[in-house]
């Protein structure tokens, strides 16, 4: 499985503080909306009963796993809840490697070159800049120079719509968004709000930069 070869929305929805009696009204509001990729970090209530329910309930609609996975023992839970992509906050070639052994979409986090670089030759999909707001623009559209181009980079931490314009000129490829649009508190009227106002941006920025 490849990021590039799905072709997928590069929206990332992170469901933190999700419970699994909600997961699959907001991963199907989301999906509605149009995001393909949803994660439930992994610090978040019973989180593989959530990823389990999502999995189970909208199968190949998109792809579903964890976020804040640091260990290869989690891996493998996810990959037994049926889920599909492995995120994580930090660069940690053992947690990519048995991703990729279980032909799942790795996107670990990274901050430097050096990380970027140990998670592709982990065999990463994508890179996660982490956390977005202490990467500013300009260092990541350096970073973004020695990457490979076929890698997409994806900020996260802090987006919102005032600064994803700048990271999209700086070369990233989408966005991880958590607070933003998803937070245990927010009604589904709320969710689907600001998700699609998000969405709406991001479609326009993308469009007057030719961005694909």
């Amino acid at each position: 499985m490849h990021y590039q070869q799905r072709n997928l929305f590069p929206l990332v929805a992170i469901l933190r503080g999700i419970t699994p009696s909600r997961s699959v009204d907001v991963a199907e509001c989301l999906l509605d909306l149009g995001f393909e990729m949803i994660e439930v970090p992994l610090n978040s209530p019973q989180p593989l009963d959530s990823i389990a329910m999502i999995s189970q309930k909208f199968g190949d609609r998109g792809l579903f796993g964890a976020g804040t996975v640091v260990t290869t023992e989690q891996v493998s839970q996810v990959r037994d809840a049926g889920g599909k992509l492995i995120v994580s906050p930090s660069t940690d070639a053992d947690v990519i490697r048995m991703t990729k052994d279980y032909d799942m979409l790795s996107m670990p986090g990274c901050m430097t070159p050096t990380e970027a670089f140990t998670a592709i030759n982990a065999g990463a999909d994508a890179l996660k800049l982490f956390p977005a707001e202490q990467i500013s623009p300009a260092a990541v559209k350096a970073m973004s120079t020695v990457i490979p181009a076929h890698l997409p980079l994806l900020a996260v931490g802090g987006i919102n719509s005032g600064n994803m314009a700048a990271y999209l000129q700086a070369g990233c490829k989408g966005f991880g968004l958590g607070g933003a649009i998803f937070t245990p508190e927010m009604s589904l009227s709320d969710i689907r709000t600001k998700a699609s106002e998000l969405i709406a941006r991001f479609a326009e920025l993308t469009q007057e930069k030719g961005i694909s």
